[in-house]
């Protein structure tokens, strides 16, 4: 069966967000020949017989193709799924399969890539999703190699990123993959998007803070947070809680899931992502900030964690701290 490499399959499943719908039909489905693109195209279907699909929002999708579109298209993109534990129809899974047996390359982007899993296309091969969903997905699919720290990841005939837009950083490294790196920066340039992120960088989400039901824990965290700058460390924490730092260690770990020093480290982290964001304060003094000694200290720490630098993290993220005034007309 010949693919055609010029066209994307989208398939949309009942119950679908809409952003994560459109991020493959705008990178696949907008002709952007005229500026460098190449000449994509897409076919949208959804993920069952049904003619209509309904979003988040509660609009209602229609005009689909039929499920044969999978069976020409070079590529296949799952955008989401509505519910992760919900296996997809067996027509579905028929359908995928096939494309990666044919040479064509099937994405599952955010919870899309539970369908991948259920379909056995992710076995023995690295995997991400979004970062909520990382843990359940290692037990659902304990075959996959789970990457918990990577926007998207190609394993050839399939490609698995990250939640919501780590799914666009996705389907701009697919088009530069089979097309070039000025074709994607002809689509990104279009969207008013960066044109590349590295797939290895990690996913930039503030963990889901852990239910402390001790209040004491609970207590001596608020104190940390408030004294980030004088650098206190764990011994000041259990001298706080009143106890050993063996007993505090301990104690702190049942609350919390983690040891009082990474959590401080993770702290740390968070306080200079916002500083670097925000503020226009040099790496170092953001350093003095957040309780590191200096910025030699404050960058291994940094990196280890996001796995970029904090002045590459400042030139994605940064918010101006001194907007322009507006010019006069």
């Amino acid at each position: 069966m010949r693919r055609d490499p010029t066209m994307a399959a989208v398939v949309v499943p009942d119950g679908v967000p809409l952003f994560e719908a459109a991020i493959p039909i705008s990178v696949f489905g907008v002709d952007r020949t005229s500026t460098g693109g190449p000449p994509l195209r897409v076919a949208v279907t959804t993920a069952d017989t049904g003619s209509t699909a309904q979003t988040t929002a509660g609009l209602v999708l229609s005009g689909f193709s039929g499920l044969d579109v999978l069976g020409t298209a070079g590529v296949v993109v799952v955008p989401t799924w509505p519910e992760p534990a919900v296996e997809p129809p067996d027509e579905l899974v028929a359908a995928l399969r096939g494309v990666v047996d044919t040479g064509g390359t099937v994405m599952g982007l955010c919870l899309g890539a539970y369908v991948l899993g259920y379909a056995g296309l992710l076995d023995d091969r690295r995997a991400t999703t979004h970062w909520h969903w990382l843990d359940d997905f290692a037990r659902r699919f304990p075959s996959v190699h789970v990457d918990d720290s990577s926007l998207y990841l190609d394993e050839g005939p399939v490609v698995t990123s990250a939640g919501s837009a780590a799914g666009l950083d996705a389907c701009l490294h697919y088009v530069r993959r089979e097309w070039g790196a000025a074709a994607a920066s002809a689509i990104a340039r279009r969207m008013v998007v960066a044109p590349h992120r590295a797939g290895n960088q990690s996913q930039f989400s503030e963990p889901e803070p852990p239910r402390v039901t001790d209040s004491s824990i609970a207590a001596v965290q608020l104190r940390a947070l408030e004294h980030l700058a004088d650098g206190v460390g764990v011994d000041r924490l259990a001298s706080w809680y009143g106890t050993s730092r063996r007993t505090f260690d301990r104690d702190f770990r049942s609350a919390t899931g983690q040891s009082p020093l990474r959590w401080l480290l993770h702290q740390r982290i968070l306080r200079s992502q916002r500083l670097l964001e925000t503020t226009d304060l040099t790496v170092d003094e953001i350093a003095h900030r957040v309780g590191f000694s200096s910025a030699v200290t404050l960058r291994p720490h940094f990196r280890g964690i996001l796995g970029v630098s904090p002045r590459h993290y400042r030139d994605t993220f940064t918010t101006d701290p001194h907007p322009a005034a507006p010019t006069p007309q």
